[in-house]
């Protein structure tokens, strides 16, 4: 294979975005061959290629070697099934699965180690959050003693909520801010520090905009080490922020307005306080400012990295099996909220299926938008009752 043929399924906001970067060859040796969407409308603009109306017609059609998934949450999960289940291989949009028991059935479906699966997770390619991550991981940092990440520049108005049907509804996505927008966060956070044994939070629904779903998030994430962590997210506040703080025993990271910050302990914290006879000393520091011309290559490069995989093997900087840590932390987090207790870790996927059920059982009706909404019955809905 000399060039990836990729196929597209949902080419509303962000399918067409990577359409363009096919179409415009920003990919190397990858092209689109085919897209597919329920709403006719929307295919318009591919007129020149194949479309097709049904995911399942687009992944047997043998025009393409790979599909990217770009349609409503609940979706990924069962089209990603289907495509790897025909031999493709995928590239899904985030989450990767609403719940954590439907991602857990979309990776039981990977099992040929032949077949590239990844996540677009594009924030993975930012230099600044992979400097963070290797300092945290080589141990420059120290043990990690408290992490506070607020990103709260998110802000959407009602007129976004209000472009489709499915949106932050728990019928048609599942959830908010914690599975649409700060999903980019939350994966990065438990790539950067892995996954914390014990969540609770405080989720307000529908704070600052008319949803069902959460729009406002404050939460607090234990560690096995004892480290603790905030992380505080929202869809309702401008001007935003987004600030990451790391407390460690060699120094202090701090991360904001495109500026990365190390103040070092020229002794580490710890031995500091153990070894020092004075009563209010501290460790002399120094002070290091990590800069970077940009922010990487977030979308291209992924679907880049993703090509590179299929024809030569490179790494994947997004696997999809670790993508279900995100999903995880949001479905903690709403748990959490929604029962008043604290949730351990691992998740009990199917606990909390059965409490995301309970939910899309009271929810309000669908407003129908036309082709674009999720009102239609889908029989794989039926499957958050029973996994």
């Amino acid at each position: 294979m000399q060039k990836v043929r990729f196929g597209i399924v949902g080419v509303g906001g962000m399918g067409t975005v990577h359409a363009r970067y096919l179409l415009t060859g920003k990919v190397r040796h990858a092209e689109l061959t085919a897209v597919c969407d329920i709403d006719p409308n929307r295919l318009k603009p591919f007129a020149a290629l194949p479309t097709f109306a049904h995911s399942a017609d687009l992944i047997r059609s043998g025009l393409l070697d790979a599909v990217l998934i770009a349609t409503p949450h609940y979706d990924h999960t069962t089209i990603g099934i289907d495509a790897l289940q025909q031999g493709l291989h995928v590239l899904t949009e985030k989450p990767i699965s609403v719940h954590k028991a439907d991602g857990e059935r979309l990776l039981a479906a990977h099992t040929n180690c032949r077949q590239v699966f990844g996540a677009m997770f594009n924030q993975r390619t930012d230099p600044y959050y992979q400097k963070i991550r290797q300092l945290v991981q080589s141990g420059e940092l120290g043990a990690v003693q408290r992490i506070q990440w607020t990103i709260t520049d998110w802000y959407r108005t009602e007129a976004y909520y209000a472009t489709g049907g499915w949106r932050a509804t728990w019928r048609g996505e599942g959830g908010g801010v914690l599975l649409n927008q700060a999903t980019h966060n939350l994966d990065l956070f438990q790539w950067m520090f892995g996954m914390p044994t014990q969540v609770r939070a405080i989720c307000r629904f529908g704070r600052y905009h008319d949803i069902e779903v959460e729009d406002d998030v404050t939460a607090l994430l234990e560690y096995a080490n004892g480290a603790t962590a905030t992380f505080i997210t929202s869809t309702g506040e401008t001007p935003g922020t987004n600030r990451l703080e790391v407390a460690a025993d060699r120094g202090r990271l701090v991360y904001e307005n495109n500026r990365l910050e190390f103040i070092r302990n020229a002794v580490p914290a710890g031995e500091f306080s153990r070894t020092s006879t004075e009563s209010y000393a501290q460790p002399r520091r120094t002070r290091q400012e990590f800069t970077f011309p940009n922010h990487g290559g977030q979308h291209v490069a992924i679907l880049q990295n993703f090509t590179d995989a299929i024809l030569d093997g490179a790494p994947l900087l997004a696997p999809a099996a670790e993508g279900i840590g995100a999903v995880e932390l949001a479905n903690a987090m709403l748990w959490s909220s929604l029962t008043g207790r604290v949730v351990d870790l691992p998740l009990d996927s199917a606990g909390f299926a059965a409490q995301l059920a309970q939910l899309i059982a009271a929810a309000r009706p669908v407003q129908a938008t036309g082709a674009k909404n999720i009102a239609e019955a889908r029989p794989y809905l039926i499957e958050v009752q029973t996994n």
